[in-house]
């Protein structure tokens, strides 16, 4: 009777995920709204195209203010810019040990930090969705609490101190692995899966945690890789707590952290290593901050594309509902 249930109530689903809507003719205003939307992503567009072009271009051409869109290299035989592309700048990237040992860093806390935060929200969303949980007004009311007020910085680093978190990478996953806005997505998820198909297989004997991991979770895919794109982009670009509790471990700063340093000049690029063409001394330019910018965000616009189908798939289950 479970598996019966089970199949007829996935099948649902999957069909009405797989339903394409019908489409209808575009009128005057969705052209205009096209265009809109096209003025926006390419206002948002040009200051990375800009960084690209930066980190492609040679420091002489950016110090003249040559570059604009399109990468310029300095020509050194008639002292005049062309248009042209080097990748000196990645390459004094590439060899910088401490750079590259925060991006290895940065990457594996995101895959942790991930996987801890979708565990912690499925189970807080979970016991939740059910009626007869003892004080679950009261526990809804405290989780939402938390939104609008928070203790603030200085107490949080208070009680960092206090459990000798302070330059630990723990400090740096612990703290953010719940986000409440998160788990109210994943709750009214949940509560939209149909009662039915939960109470059958508790009356073939199947307990809530079965029921969780054979029911409940391989229908919240797109959903789940949504929210953990979410927690993967916001540890990866997170910098503020970084900054506040690693300031003595070198070897736990992520890379947004790093980038900051060096933007502030609080720490450079090791060159020391590199042999640079024509006895030119190693130094810091805008050039190579603009390279280490372009490979520190790189990650996230390859991910990306990967989950885009899951993000279409919970839009069309939201659609279909009702």
């Amino acid at each position: 009777m479970f598996i019966n249930y089970f199949d007829k109530y996935y099948f649902y689903w999957k069909e009405k995920i797989m339903l394409t809507a019908k489409l209808r003719e575009p009128k005057i205003s969705d052209w205009i709204f096209a265009a809109i939307c096209l003025v926006v992503v390419l206002l948002c567009a040009l200051p990375m195209l800009n960084l690209l072009a930066q980190s492609l271009s040679s420091p002489q051409a950016i110090i003249n203010s040559r570059v604009t869109f399109t990468p310029v290299i300095y020509n050194i035989e008639n002292n005049t810019f062309k248009q042209g592309m080097t990748i000196e700048s990645y390459r004094y990237v590439f060899l910088d040990k401490a750079f590259a040992r925060s991006m290895w860093w940065t990457a594996v806390l995101t895959v942790i930090f991930t996987l801890l935060s979708i565990t912690m929200t499925t189970l807080c969303a979970y016991p939740l969705t059910y009626n007869w949980l003892k004080g679950r007004r009261v526990i809804n009311t405290i989780i939402i609490f938390t939104i609008y007020f928070s203790a603030g910085t200085i107490p949080n680093y208070v009680l960092m101190r206090s459990l000798n978190l302070l330059n630990n990478p723990l400090s740096l996953i612990l703290p953010n692995c719940l986000s409440v806005f998160n788990m109210i997505i994943l709750r009214s998820f949940f509560i939209g899966i149909p009662e039915s198909l939960r109470e059958s297989a508790e009356m073939d004997g199947a307990s809530p945690v079965t029921v969780l991991v054979k029911i409940y979770l391989p229908l919240s895919g797109s959903v789940l890789a949504t929210l953990a794109m979410f927690y993967a982009v916001d540890r990866w670009n997170g910098f503020s707590d970084a900054l506040i509790y690693i300031n003595a471990a070198p070897q736990w700063v992520p890379i947004q952290l790093k980038l900051w340093q060096l933007s502030q000049n609080q720490t450079a690029i090791d060159l020391s290593t590199v042999k640079m063409a024509a006895g030119m001394a190693p130094r810091t330019a805008d050039a190579i901050k603009a390279a280490a910018i372009v490979f520190a965000t790189l990650p996230i616009l390859v991910v990306y594309p990967w989950l885009q189908r899951y993000f279409i798939a919970g839009v069309t289950i939201g659609a279909v509902k009702g």
